[in-house]
């Protein structure tokens, strides 16, 4: 409930102290589940303390409970180990610190963290998370590496060479972080996050040289899962546990099977590609050759053809050609020519020999009135005494009709 305080009407701590714990109290027992990441267990004394730590989130709460419930099960818990706690708020009013007294212990068996880890497996498919179509390819060949892994580890040591072996120019970026235990999610977060925000990081590799299902619990945090969904850089899982893999290979766009593996499969091989370029260089000198041999067969047989021996042979072949169709054209003329000059004689002479003049140079002659009209009966010819043209082969004269 809210409290009715002000500036001149202030709580003291003391009594704010006194309602947290008020509040606190009501709460009652609740089962906690964490990992201890501090025990302390001093000689002779009744009460055992320790750290209890959610692995996903930076959040620890102090826990304590008598030697007796502690020691139920203190030869199979220590610290990094996963409980459940059965205990009840406490504010201790003095220092204004908040702990959680236990009255029972258990630890979280590996059956029921393999029973755990596949409800989140199957949770976290159902979202999408492990699709292939979400999966980004990875860079032929990288300028920049992203590594997350133990300090001085062997995996960071396979990754290294095994890549600077295979193409010495290769260049890593490197972030040593905890790879198991309490500080490992939030370590291992934060290192992929700062990664995947740098631009020239062209891929990531997450790597770890394998181990128990405890040890390997961290990459199958959901916190880390989300996180590598979310990079826009490609992330290789390079965790080396084949039986029981995290969950963190099935997010990862590439999976391999150590770290060794991890660095062939991100960093190509310098003589392999060295051989396949060589491969490529012969099969293109011998594709070139062949097609020059073939355009040289091509243009011998061209060649080889009469008309490439005797190129003038065509304008021969046309020219003659083309004389005998002048030839031909001329004699075709000549007879048009000839039989159009008869057949004219042959007109010329009909016209003459029916046209008036011939019929007057036969002693012909034709009479006609002043009028111009031609007399053709005696009663055309007029009056007795009417002049009359009469016109002849050599000329005309002029007669008068006589009665």
């Amino acid at each position: 409930m809210a409290l009715n305080t002000s500036a001149e009407a202030p709580l003291p701590v003391g009594e704010v102290s006194r309602l947290i714990g008020g509040w606190i109290d009501r709460l009652g027992a609740v089962w906690v589940e964490g990992q201890i990441t501090q025990l302390s267990r001093r000689p002779g004394a009744g009460v055992v303390f320790l750290t209890l730590r959610d692995p996903s989130h930076d959040i620890s709460v102090s826990v304590t409970c008598f030697r007796q419930v502690f020691d139920r099960i203190a030869d199979v818990v220590s610290e990094g180990a996963r409980v459940v706690v059965l205990a009840k708020p406490e504010w201790y009013a003095p220092r204004g610190q908040l702990s959680l007294r236990a009255t029972d212990i258990r630890p979280v068996g590996i059956g029921e963290l393999l029973v755990r880890l596949e409800q989140l497996k199957k949770s976290l498919a159902s979202e999408g998370l492990f699709a292939l179509d979400r999966k980004k390819p990875l860079p032929f060949l990288p300028q920049l590496i992203g590594l997350v892994c133990g300090r001085a580890s062997a995996a960071e040591r396979d990754v290294l060479e095994n890549a600077r072996r295979r193409w010495p120019a290769v260049r890593f970026e490197v972030r040593n972080t905890a790879v198991q235990g309490v500080n490992a999610v939030a370590q291992v977060v934060q290192a992929v996050e700062e990664l995947d925000a740098l631009p020239e990081v062209d891929v990531i590799v997450v790597a770890r040289g394998g181990g128990s299902v405890e040890d390997l619990l961290p990459f199958s945090d959901e916190q880390l899962v989300r996180t590598v969904a979310a990079c826009r850089t490609p992330v290789v899982s390079a965790i080396g546990h084949e039986p029981d893999s995290p969950l963190l290979d099935l997010v990862a766009d590439l999976r391999a099977s150590t770290p060794t593996d991890a660095a062939k499969k991100v960093v190509p091989d310098v003589g392999e590609e060295l051989d396949r370029v060589q491969q490529l260089r012969d099969r293109a000198l011998r594709t070139v050759r062949g097609l020059l041999d073939r355009e040289e067969r091509g243009l011998a047989h061209a060649l080889g053809r009469p008309a490439m021996e005797r190129p003038q042979r065509l304008v021969d072949e046309r020219e003659a050609e083309v004389d005998a169709l002048v030839g031909r054209s001329r004699r075709v003329l000549g007879h048009l020519l000839d039989r159009a000059d008869s057949e004219l004689a042959h007109t010329l002479a009909r016209v003459v020999s029916l046209s008036p003049a011939a019929t007057l140079e036969r002693g012909y002659a034709v009479l006609q009135r002043p009028d111009g009209h031609v007399v053709r009966s005696p009663d055309e010819a007029g009056a007795p005494g009417e002049p009359l043209r009469a016109r002849v082969s050599e000329g005309e004269f002029t007669v008068r009709v006589d009665g």
